[in-house]
């Protein structure tokens, strides 16, 4: 049976930059500081990011109450500097894609736009999922995370 590939899309605004903003998707020692939902943590040592286009974009979540591991492996397919961030997935070969934008008054706006989504990634708990892993990304960015 072929899976339904959908599309989600989430636009977030955030404090700083949107220079600061990309930044922390490429620095592991920001990343892994707001990468996940609430509930949720990637070690250090899992995270490798090559920040150019055909780099890896790997990390692994675990799941804080279980231990559950769930790694991801990607390469990045498009970079501009400060600007956008695009990688595929290699088990789902699911594209997200990170537009950041400044907004002036210190704050900034990223969208996500993923494409091929299976369905075991798109629904409302993937949804929440995402922003609770971008509510973090706000604690981070504003000194709070």
């Amino acid at each position: 049976m072929t899976e339904n590939l959908g599309e989600l899309t989430i636009t977030r605004e955030l404090p700083g930059t949107a220079a600061a903003a990309f930044r922390a998707y490429l620095d592991p020692e920001q990343f892994v500081r707001f990468w996940g939902p609430a509930g949720i943590h990637v070690p250090l040592d899992t995270v490798t990011i090559e920040p150019r286009v055909g780099g890896r974009y790997d990390s692994t979540m675990v799941v804080d109450a279980t231990g559950d591991r769930y790694p991801m492996k990607a390469e990045i397919v498009e970079l501009r500097e400060g600007e956008l961030l695009a990688v595929v997935e290699a088990s789902a070969g699911m594209r997200s894609t990170l537009t950041f934008r400044d907004l002036g008054d210190d704050r900034a706006e990223v969208v996500l736009h993923q494409t091929d989504v299976p369905d075991r990634y798109n629904g409302p708990d993937a949804v929440a999922g995402l922003n609770s892993s971008f509510d973090r990304l706000v604690e981070h960015l504003a000194g709070r995370g």
